[in-house]
């Protein structure tokens, strides 16, 4: 009898933790969290952490009432029916306002399509917002660092955060910083199942575990800032490597934008 072929068992875990504070550690938090879920870190696991928690560990959090709104965000404010002191933070934290519906300033932040420049009001104290990490990258690899050190393996980390999508109605999961892991497989080069050689596709791993990590951490007051994945066909890798963006040159959806 032919053997049964064999797939990878892919295995996402919910991180269940204390509410993050300013100036907490969000690896020991994570590990001794795990910990207390009879669960520990494995070679090859993959630590996905959503943005906002990670950013009010490292002091991101701000207070409305500590912002002077200048003249173009109270222009802005109106315009896009924003709190002209978040407007006032979404021009400090973006590279590039282009557009905007009720509520909402489409901006490019850190190379990507970011509403509000993603700055968050949910999950954060009344009055106060969360801005997006300084940078996600360092992030990531600062805590794959201390992961690793402590539980003495190799794992990946990717910093997540939830978007919409051009046309789609819904939030996916997408990296804004990775550590350790190939974020992107290329796979130009490969087949196709009628011999068709791929000439474009390159596979989104990173945005991909995020998508469905989602699941698990919810959007509002689920206290899952984290997930743990185990047995992806993500390859961890004892390196930092970026997430490769697009230019806006590049981008489809972006340069057909800005062309109207």
């Amino acid at each position: 009898m032919p053997k049964e072929p064999s797939f990878p068992s892919l295995q996402m875990f919910g991180v269940k933790t204390p509410l993050i504070k300013p100036g907490d550690n969000i690896a020991e938090i994570i590990i001794d969290s795990l910990e207390n879920q009879g669960l520990n870190f494995q070679d090859n696991d993959i630590l996905i952490i959503a943005e906002s928690p990670l950013a009010t560990a490292e002091g991101r959090l701000v207070s409305l009432d500590e912002v002077t709104p200048g003249e173009k965000a109270k222009e802005l404010a109106e315009k896009y029916q924003i709190d002209v002191r978040e407007m006032e933070l979404i021009i400090r934290e973006c590279d590039e306002i282009f557009g905007g519906v009720p509520g909402a300033a489409l901006t490019i932040t850190r190379g990507t399509l970011a509403p509000n420049a993603g700055i968050d009001s949910s999950n954060a104290p009344e009055g106060y917002v969360v801005l997006l990490p300084e940078n996600s990258q360092e992030s990531a690899g600062r805590i794959r660092k201390d992961i690793n050190g402590r539980c003495k393996c190799n794992i990946g980390v990717i910093v997540g955060d939830s978007r919409t999508q051009p046309l789609r109605l819904g939030c996916v999961g997408i990296a804004l910083g990775t550590s350790g892991m190939i974020p992107v497989e290329d796979a130009r080069g490969s087949c196709d199942l009628f011999g068709k050689e791929m000439t474009i596709t390159r596979k989104a791993v990173a945005d991909n575990l995020v998508s469905a990590a989602q699941l698990l951490m919810g959007e509002a007051g689920e206290s899952v800032p984290a997930v743990l994945v185990r047995g992806s066909p993500a390859q961890v890798v004892n390196d930092d490597i970026e997430m490769p963006l697009f230019s806006s040159d590049e981008c489809m959806y972006y340069s057909n934008i800005r062309k109207t």
